[in-house]
């Protein structure tokens, strides 16, 4: 079977939600759903198609950035030469020479 072959189908009302989102129905009705919950049926025409249209997802933290992330002066680090290869600095053999 081709990946042209297979399809999927959107999950019906009365349905568990899988994964934590926002989904909206066959009439573009959005609902907000938590794993666990029930895909509702929709009030005007009852059982329905929901799409996954927006994914909800916690990261753990507070909105700040994590400090491994933010670049910083390596002056006050001693070691900071030890870091990277590149970074150390040596002499050509023509200043030697000279």
């Amino acid at each position: 079977m081709s990946n042209q072959d297979h399809h999927e189908m959107n999950p019906m009302s009365g349905e568990p939600v899988e994964v934590r989102g926002v989904y909206s129905n066959e009439l573009g009705r959005e609902e907000k759903l938590d794993r666990g919950d029930v895909f509702p049926a929709d009030p005007q025409i009852g059982t329905t198609e929901w799409e996954l249209v927006e994914l909800e997802f916690n990261n753990h933290h507070k909105g700040h950035t994590d400090p491994r992330l933010v670049p910083h002066d390596d002056d006050d680090d001693p070691e900071a030469h030890m870091q990277h290869p590149r970074r150390h600095t040596t002499t050509s053999k023509k200043q030697d020479k000279q």
